[in-house]
């Protein structure tokens, strides 16, 4: 297969002047970017397998680009991630070493591994084209550039081991192999007519795909442009959504908030700008959960731009997503992506075919990750005989082949009173209510109806929130009388992970 990163392989290329990231006043072109990313690579080459203490930072970047380039898996490291499940962690990928910037503090558990500094600082300063990486002390100076080049790479060799929030478990490290990675990514382009000249502004983390493989490595291997604004903010994105931002990239926290800058009590010229800086940005997207449709229409009415979404996962990277020359259906996260199959299917593993049937969501293609690290029963039970991956979600697919993610099999799909009932439709009917900022809603025992819809809400107004009974009558007249709460709590705040999903396994505990 073609080099993952092609830009990269010259640091005198066609693109070597042009900025390939920047992170606030510090920026890489690609030029400065391959020769830093060629001496670590140097450095690490043989090295088994590498941690990635990822930060929002370009030393993050410069880290994992080397450690593609010398052909090392990388295994990001969340820097929120506990003492108990980060020890599980490195005790279950065995990395040889940590890579990280000269001011990070890492934790006990990492003290054991060679630790590789990153200097992002330095790399900026330096001539285009030289290798700045230096070595630590007591290590043997970096090679001259191209040294840890790898002369081939096999496309099933795995490219980085990505850890699962460990919902149902200790975290599994999902093998990403770089035909996966290359795939998900060609197939956005196609998607997406994503080029060199797009530059993509996001906030996302970066030890997880979303964050990194789209948002990172997206740009870079179009030979493009990524601005990371480190932290998230409403500022952020109208400053470089204007000044050349062509692409945003966030989760519904981060557009719920940009809808309330936009529809809220934010002065007019901070609403204007925004609302400007969204106008002219060619693709906003959104995803890792849905989406609320309120705000979706919010931001519509603001800008007259539509937030597309796409559909995929840590263990299949990329499954569907709404095309840029495509309908831009609010609730749907388009078709399946060019070579990925998508299916339906029963607890019982029948396959519905029928427009508008609610059946897990099973996937396979050139996407997918080669298996869980260490774990083949896992592997084993998360697939079907006959090779499909059971993603664990729940959807419809339409006509057209859009589909629509009703919600987690586990945690989203209440089956009450003989009825199949997705938490999504009724979180959207709760969100447009006007007393209403946020809303999650799950399942319930219930002697009667085996299960009971139960809705969480963070009322607008504390001092006078919404009643039970008004937000289920609003339920039923819209939805249906079977789909109403028949439990309302109220909360401050719902529990959210480093992603802005809600957590609803802590709601339900």
């Amino acid at each position: 297969m073609t080099d993952l990163l092609p830009a990269l392989q010259s640091p005198t290329g066609p693109t070597a002047s042009r900025e390939a990231v920047r992170f606030g006043d510090l920026s890489l072109t690609y030029g400065r970017l391959a020769g830093a990313s060629a001496a670590l690579a140097t450095r690490i080459a043989g090295a088994g397998r590498v941690a990635v203490w990822s930060t929002p930072t370009l030393e993050t970047v410069i880290a994992v680009v080397a450690a593609l380039r010398a052909g090392v898996p990388a295994v990001p490291l969340n820097p929120r991630t506990g003492e108990s499940e980060l020890a599980h962690i490195l005790a279950d990928s065995e990395p040889t070493a940590v890579l990280a910037g000269p001011d990070d503090a890492l934790p006990p558990a990492l003290e054991k591994l060679r630790r590789v500094t990153v200097d992002a600082r330095e790399a900026a300063e330096a001539p285009s084209g030289y290798a700045t990486e230096k070595a630590d002390p007591g290590e043997a100076a970096p090679e001259a550039y191209g040294a840890g080049e790898a002369a081939s790479q096999d496309p099933e060799a795995p490219a980085l081991i990505v850890y699962t929030s460990g919902t149902t478990g200790p975290p599994k490290g999902a093998v990403l192999p770089r035909r996966a990675v290359a795939a998900s990514l060609d197939a956005l382009e196609d998607a997406w007519g994503w080029t060199g000249d797009d530059v993509l502004v996001h906030a996302l983390p970066l030890f997880h795909v979303h964050g990194l493989i789209l948002g990172v490595l997206g740009p870079l291997r179009r030979g493009g442009s990524v601005r990371h604004l480190g932290k998230f903010s409403p500022d952020g994105v109208t400053r470089e959504l204007g000044s050349g931002g062509t692409m945003l990239f966030g989760v519904p926290t981060m557009y719920h908030r940009l809808a309330e800058v936009l529809d809220g009590p934010a002065g007019a010229a901070e609403r204007d700008s925004l609302a400007a800086s969204l106008s002219g940005a060619r693709l906003l997207v959104s995803g890792s959960a849905a989406l609320p449709v309120h705000d979706h229409e919010r931001i519509a009415a603001a800008t007259g731009r539509r937030v597309i979404e796409r559909y995929g996962m840590t263990e299949t990277l990329m499954n569907t997503g709404i095309r840029a020359d495509g309908i831009p259906r609010p609730g749907t996260v388009g078709p399946p992506l060019a070579g990925v199959e998508l299916r339906l299917a029963e607890d019982d593993g029948a396959v519905l075919d029928e427009p508008g049937a609610i059946g897990e969501i099973q996937v396979r293609g050139p996407n997918l990750f080669t298996g869980y690290l260490n774990r083949p029963d896992a592997t084993a039970s998360a697939h079907t005989a006959d090779g499909w991956f059971r993603t664990g979600d729940v959807g419809t697919v339409d006509a057209d082949g859009y589909v629509t993610i009703v919600g987690r099999k586990a945690t989203d799909l209440i089956k009450s009173g003989g009825y199949k009932i997705g938490a999504g439709e009724i979180e959207n009917v709760l969100l447009a209510h006007p007393g209403v900022r946020e809303a999650a809603v799950t399942g319930e025992e219930d002697p009667d109806l085996g299960e009971r819809v139960v809705a969480w809400v963070v009322a607008a107004d504390p001092d006078s929130p919404p009643s039970p009974e008004e937000l289920a009558d609003r339920v039923a007249a819209e939805l249906a009388p079977h789909k109403r709460p028949r439990t309302v709590r109220y909360l401050d705040a719902l529990p959210r992970n480093d992603l802005g999903k809600i957590m609803k396994r802590s709601l339900r505990a």
